[in-house]
């Protein structure tokens, strides 16, 4: 594709111009539009030598039913990168996003679910957010309670104040006396840490322990081992059923493939976690996202975390065919105030 710098100026001005028609409209756009919109002062045979010129680049093309033409994706990767520039998200809508993102007590799924259902309200697109690994949030408590069969009911509870219960399987039983010692323990050196980092220490102090300390640090690990175990990652998305007024989507066929992948996840959970590995904001459009099902659709998602550590991202699913300037800054400001409440959350913890 050719560079930003490449173009002339009549070239980007009508680039910029058409585009924006489009993202409008939906319709392609002729050269007698172009010329009374663009404001320049060129005959309609430059602008069509000009809009030549950019579909041979790839930055156009021309429908068959019709004669004016469309931005590609390549054209609106080129129009995103360098032919907008985009402006803080106007105070009303930031107004609303810090109004119906409540900073009150809720856990983190509870938490990002809302920020998927406020982007799409917002947006009239789906909303996707990735749900953190629990065992990102660091252990404010954990209780064993002994069940037949060497089984063990661990209860966890989080500093974002999710609990959750899991059974384990032990390889040979432990009493009651046993188990509640090693909960002891655990909750007496290692709350507020993560799982990852407590699983580190116990092995370490088991190499280290002394004779007395090592059958009680023995059971403590074989505990931790099983009890923070990974969980799979989940995605939620929110308002799938607003893709189906436009136009660009509305095929059956092309619905069913797109509402299918919502509800497998697993295509959509490999492309949220390769946006939330990076900070700031990720933008695919069309055949980008290398996702079948996606093709036609444009992703914009920005990363979220607490305390230094990325968590997730969130975002929208749309049409190729969006307000960019609108959209992305809705999604920077939700991912930055879902930051500032994990991190309250964090230090309220």
């Amino acid at each position: 594709m050719p560079p930003h710098q490449d173009l002339d100026i009549r070239a980007r001005r009508l680039l910029r111009t058409l585009i924006a028609q489009y993202l409008t409209d939906g319709e392609p756009v002729g050269s007698r539009t172009l010329s009374r919109s663009s404001g320049l002062d060129v005959s309609p045979a430059t602008i069509r030598n000009i809009m030549a010129d950019l579909e041979e680049a790839g930055l156009v093309a021309s429908p068959h039913t019709s004669a004016g033409r469309i931005p590609t994706p390549r054209g609106l990767r080129l129009f995103v990168d360098s032919l907008i520039e985009l402006q803080p998200l106007p105070r009303e809508e930031m107004v609303r996003l810090q109004r119906e993102l409540p900073p009150g007590p809720m856990t983190v799924r509870d938490m990002v679910g809302n920020a998927s259902a406020l982007l799409s309200a917002m947006t009239h697109f789906a909303g996707v957010v990735t749900v953190p690994r629990q065992t990102d949030f660091p252990l404010r408590h954990i209780d064993f309670v002994p069940l037949p069969d060497a089984r063990v009911l661990v209860i966890l509870v989080f500093s974002d104040n999710q609990v959750q219960n899991r059974v384990i399987q032990l390889a040979k039983p432990l009493d009651g006396r046993e188990l509640e010692q090693a909960a002891n323990y655990i909750n007496e050196h290692f709350v507020g840490l993560r799982v990852d980092d407590i699983r580190a220490h116990l092995l370490r102090e088991l190499r280290e322990a002394s004779s007395e300390l090592h059958q009680l640090l023995s059971s403590a690990v074989e505990l931790a081992a099983a009890s923070f175990a990974p969980q799979n990652e989940d995605v939620l998305v929110s308002g799938q059923t607003n893709l189906m007024a436009y136009s660009e989507l509305a095929n059956l066929d092309r619905l069913r493939e797109l509402f299918e992948a919502f509800q497998q996840k697993n295509e959509l959970l490999q492309l949220m976690e390769v946006c939330a590995k990076a900070p700031g904001v990720r933008l695919f459009i069309g055949e980008e996202s290398g996702f079948a099902a996606l093709d036609g659709c444009s992703v914009v998602t920005a990363s979220f975390g607490a305390q230094g550590r990325l968590l997730g991202a969130v975002g929208v699913i749309g049409p190729t065919r969006m307000a960019y300037e609108r959209v992305i800054p809705v999604v920077q400001a939700t991912a930055g105030l879902l930051s500032e409440a994990l991190n309250r959350a964090s230090k309220a913890s």
